[in-house]
């Protein structure tokens, strides 16, 4: 049996076809066109899917069914997407669009829960009762897994893990609250507080790296400078793997996952980042009280995450 599984992002709407293991077989994307009718984009999607089924010379028989991921707030059981600031969806209904071209199951889940999803049944956390996937990029993605079930709370809108607060009235956040976690450890706020450094310190690598241009500056910059040894370069990351360990220290106290596994652009940096983040850790976790402690890995799923969970809704 075979699952397809639906990443609806803003720019582009990527679909594969999953096997058991995990695998995607195959995959397609199209542009979004994120600002046409949602009949268009829901369109679409039926059209990638129904090619790839073709094209690997499937029948929907083999099919067990289709889960779609996408930003937002989701009606599980009506399948239906709320809200979605990305597309400017509201209230589509999803599952009775899709059904009317396809006759397959139709899930849909939160983006950065599908991510969840993947490392839990066929990545870094597979096997793993309880886990903690965050996604860090513009902002922090999560998801929660607890008893190798998906937490989404009683609403659906469980997870939020980027928007716990780590600094009362601290920088504002996109949400329009302040201080939270996201706000200090994004990728976005990784590149803020680099650029902030690069200005107050014009003799730093980090400039030299940029050629002078603080718009070139990106979430690898100021580990790249501090890996030459660089002192502006060497505090930025401290202090954001700092907040980092802040964030994920609360998400321990409550939770104590027996894995963390940490997706996105930053997790390429690997042990350079997850080394000292868990010596940080150590003295901010209950866990480091005699506990045994859960481990701190990077995610594996990558970019066939969306994908991958998404087909794999109906698993968790």
């Amino acid at each position: 049996m075979y699952y397809i599984g639906v990443d609806l992002g803003g720019t582009n709407i990527a679909a594969g076809i999953v096997n058991e293991e995990g695998t995607i077989i195959r995959k397609k994307s199209v542009p979004t066109g994120r600002t046409r009718k949602s009949e268009e984009i829901v369109g679409d999607i039926c059209r990638v899917v129904l090619d790839i089924i073709e094209e690997e010379g499937l029948t929907t028989e083999e099919i067990h069914s289709i889960g779609i991921g996408s930003p937002g707030i989701h009606d599980r059981e009506n399948g239906v997407i709320i809200y979605n600031n990305n597309l400017n969806f509201r209230n589509v209904p999803v599952r009775k669009m899709i059904q009317e071209s396809i006759s397959l199951p139709v899930y849909l889940e939160n983006d950065a829960n599908c991510a969840a999803i993947a490392e839990s049944v066929a990545g870094a956390a597979k096997g793993e009762d309880y886990a903690i996937i965050i996604t860090i990029g513009t902002g922090i993605g999560g998801g929660i897994i607890i008893d190798r079930k998906l937490y989404t709370g009683f609403n659906g809108a469980g997870g939020e893990l980027g928007h716990a607060v780590i600094k009362v009235n601290g920088e504002l956040c996109s949400c329009g609250r302040k201080g939270c976690w996201e706000a200090y450890s994004s990728a976005t706020a990784l590149i803020r507080q680099t650029k902030e450094a690069a200005e107050k310190n014009p003799d730093s690598k980090i400039l030299e790296l940029v050629e002078g241009d603080l718009s070139k500056i990106n979430a690898k910059t100021a580990f790249d400078a501090a890996k030459m040894g660089d002192k502006t370069g060497i505090e930025v990351v401290d202090n954001y793997i700092t907040y980092l360990a802040e964030g994920l220290a609360n998400m321990v106290n409550i939770f104590q996952p027996g894995i963390i596994a940490i997706g996105g652009g930053v997790s390429k940096e690997g042990e350079y980042l997850l080394k000292p983040l868990r010596e940080k850790m150590k003295s901010i976790t209950y866990s480091s009280y005699g506990l045994e402690e859960g481990r701190i890995v990077t995610a594996k799923m990558g970019n066939d995450a969306g994908i991958v969970g998404a087909a794999f809704i109906p698993k968790v």
